[in-house]
């Protein structure tokens, strides 16, 4: 009598069954750590904005890798990530002294009725959008507002991860090139893209965003607009915004000093507004998109709008940014699709990914011609 067990499952099964226990573990552990998915996508977003200081120093001039590493690690904490929280903080305390005290809005928002002869909101309603607002701005980024350990915990594993990206990051890109579904020259593909919509959307629209907001601050200043400071950080949040941006803040301040009286410094205002700091954005999106990527408005505005409400106050960069990403993949699917259609004998397909490849490289030369003249 045979007493081996044998494997009730065929090779099949065991495959269907193994593919199943990877999705739900997969699963479970997306759930674990979706509340710090924020700390995974900063990291990867900085990796990639850091990489080329990496490699000049680590593969071409051979620095110590693990003190490049810490080196980089300082500069994103000092440069980048305390900049970044203290301007929100600052942004969410204004806001909510602003909600709190609404007698000095209400007096302006009246004072501009009675420049243009009409009424159109009543105190109440005032009140309560601002009330609104100033709830809506806490829940943006409620680690900030209410959890210091969390933001600790966030910045700490963003760092880590960070700092392992970059030190064994030899391992790292052979994992992607192993376990992503893609051929070599579409992950070759995927990595230019990638590197141009991080430029584009955190180094293009951080310089856009930098020079508009102080540009509005100084004009605010001259004009004699009050806490022309806390509008300079209003203005930065607000520059991330395609089309409204900028005038959002200086419009507003332009009609407050007209409702105070101040017709000749709201007309200033207005002409700043109009002739210096909307023109400056137009060039440098222009300038920028040439050389790090141009991104549609229409994928920035979407991307801000989902960003915002998954993330908080960070979506302005990583929503455009997972946006734009997606665009890219739905691309490339096309693009496997096309390829795999002319798959019919196996000794034709290394001829059909070249016409594929050279009908793409075609296209995006003639697009990058268009695009610089």
């Amino acid at each position: 009598m045979n007493n081996i067990e044998t494997n009730i499952y065929s090779p099949r099964q065991r495959y269907l069954l193994l593919i199943v226990t990877l999705i739900v573990l997969g699963l479970l552990t997306l759930y674990g750590l979706l509340g710090y998915l924020t700390a995974f996508l900063g990291a990867g977003i900085l990796y990639v904005v850091l990489r080329p200081w990496f490699t000049a120093l680590v593969h071409k001039r051979k620095w110590n890798r693990t003190l490049v590493t810490v080196m980089l690690l300082l500069f994103a904490v000092v440069v980048l990530i305390i900049p970044f929280f203290a301007l929100t903080s600052l942004l969410i305390d204004k806001v909510r002294i602003v909600a709190q005290n609404t007698d000095q809005i209400l007096a302006t928002v009246q004072g501009i009725e009675r420049k243009l002869g009409m009424q159109v909101t009543d105190q109440a309603q005032v009140r309560t959008l601002l009330q609104q607002g100033a709830t809506k701005v806490s829940q943006w980024i409620p680690t900030l507002a209410s959890s210091v350990l969390n933001v600790i915990v966030i910045v700490g594993l963003m760092l880590f991860t960070m700092y392992y990206l970059f030190t064994q990051e030899e391992a790292f890109l052979a994992g992607l090139h192993r376990y992503l579904p893609f051929r070599e020259k579409t992950l070759d593909e995927l990595s230019e893209s990638l590197r141009n919509n991080v430029n584009a959307n955190v180094l293009g629209q951080g310089i856009v965003a930098i020079v508009q907001g102080l540009l509005t601050g100084l004009t605010l200043w001259g004009f004699g607009v009050p806490s022309p400071g806390f509008w300079t950080v209003v203005a930065f949040f607000m520059a991330f915004i395609p089309v409204l941006g900028t005038p959002l803040v200086w419009g507003p301040a332009a009609l407050y000093q007209i409702a105070q009286g101040h017709t000749g410094q709201g007309i200033g205002i207005l002409l700043v507004g109009v002739i210096v700091i909307i023109n400056i954005d137009n060039v440098l999106r222009i300038q920028l998109g040439k050389y790090m990527g141009d991104i549609h408005p229409w994928v920035t505005l979407v991307g801000l709008t989902l960003g915002v409400d998954i993330f908080g106050i960070v979506g302005l960069v990583i929503g455009p940014l997972l946006l734009s990403y997606f665009v890219v993949l739905m691309q490339v699917f096309a693009r496997e699709n096309r390829v795999l259609l002319h798959l019919v004998p196996n000794s034709v397909t290394g001829k059909a990914e070249e016409i594929i490849d050279k009908s793409m490289e075609v296209r995006d030369e003639a697009e990058e011609v268009r695009r610089t003249q």
